[in-house]
């Protein structure tokens, strides 16, 4: 290769970078915008494409608007409203907490240390202040993940026009993804669908469970009589996501607490409650929804999720599994095909 031609490529790739990353520092605000997006296209597009069957002459404008709508409508307002009534629970149990007010369990909790000091002379585990002092760590940083309120609906907004696009411009924006990507067109075709798989599993599997499990316990806190049901759903739904946990592991403190208060049949209640949900999810809806694809390996998925919300904001506990599952799909690949391919070369 002659000189000359070194230095025009050269100019061309620093030309090429200095673009790029200008257009990075250009899109980096909306990144997790689109990446929500994409991930609700991805999620959604075949109900995209019986709708576009249905829809007049196949419009894809058409079919993109009334598909966004329904994602709307099924997906964003449940789960707006359900977010305003934990950050109005999670205030409200701040508020109580810094105006030095006597929580509901902690007489119970008192109770229960004079018990283990009849026992344990000059025992002092101070439960009561462990409790409060857990609790106000909670409420500060969770609080502060759901600080940037207008923000937050500002990116849901970006999304929801970038969900439209996607979904009418989808497979444009796809065959160019492939054109451009320098490995075989086989191989990008292998790494979308299982892409594409995973993101489906992760959504409707793992998070959509959780999500379910936690608002079930939400419920039968409120039924019978639990402060704060929103909050306590929210932990239930996280610890949903730790296998041999589930949301029985606030659902059972709970009867507890019913049982020590004196109200027997509310706590009967909340069991029943507790027993029918479990099965419900656990042996009908659960194996529906988590036989769609390989799912993450619980453990990781709790600390993705986890991630991504410290990471991300509140849309985060779909970006993070996404961002993880992505980069198994990617690692699976390559040994799968591309290590495979190179062995044959050889």
């Amino acid at each position: 290769m002659s000189i000359s031609r070194v230095v025009e490529y050269a100019f061309f790739f620093v030309i090429l970078a200095g673009a790029g990353y200008l257009v990075w520092q250009v899109l980096s605000p909306f990144v997790t915008a689109l990446a929500l997006s994409v991930i609700i296209v991805t999620i959604c597009y075949p109900l995209y494409e019986r709708i576009q069957a249905r829809v007049y002459k196949r419009n894809k404008s058409l079919a993109a608007g009334l598909t966004t709508l329904i994602v709307v409508l099924i997906v964003v307002l449940p789960l707006v409203l359900i977010s305003s009534l934990f950050v109005k629970e999670l205030v409200s149990f701040y508020q109580t907490l810094g105006a030095g007010q006597e929580l509901t369990i902690e007489k119970y909790v008192l109770s229960l240390e004079s018990g283990i000091q009849m026992y344990l002379p000059g025992f002092e585990l101070n439960l009561t202040e462990q409790i409060r002092q857990s609790a106000e760590w909670l409420a500060r940083n969770i609080g502060a993940i759901f600080a940037g309120t207008v923000s937050t609906i500002f990116m849901v907004l970006i999304s929801l026009i970038g969900s439209f696009y996607f979904f009418r411009d989808g497979r444009e924006f796809l065959k160019i993804a492939i054109k451009i990507s320098p490995l075989p067109d086989n191989d990008d075709e292998i790494i979308f669908s299982r892409l594409a798989k995973a993101v489906r599993s992760v959504a409707t599997g793992t998070v959509l469970v959780s999500l379910i499990q936690g608002v079930l316990a939400a419920v039968g806190f409120a039924i019978f009589g639990i402060d704060r049901a929103v909050l306590w759903g929210a932990v239930g739904a996280i610890l949903a996501m730790i296998p041999g946990f589930g949301t029985l592991a606030v659902m059972v403190p709970g009867i507890i607490f019913l049982s020590l208060t004196g109200t027997p049949t509310a706590a009967i209640g909340l069991t029943i409650w507790a027993v029918v949900t479990v099965i419900v999810v656990d042996n009908i809806l659960g194996p529906q929804l988590m036989s769609r694809g390989n799912n993450l390996h619980p453990f990781i998925m709790l600390t993705s999720v986890l991630g991504g919300i410290s990471t991300f904001g509140p849309i985060g506990f779909i970006v993070g599994p996404v961002i993880v599952t992505l980069f198994i799909v990617l690692l699976e690949v390559y040994n799968q095909y591309i290590a495979k391919d190179k062995k044959k070369s050889k």
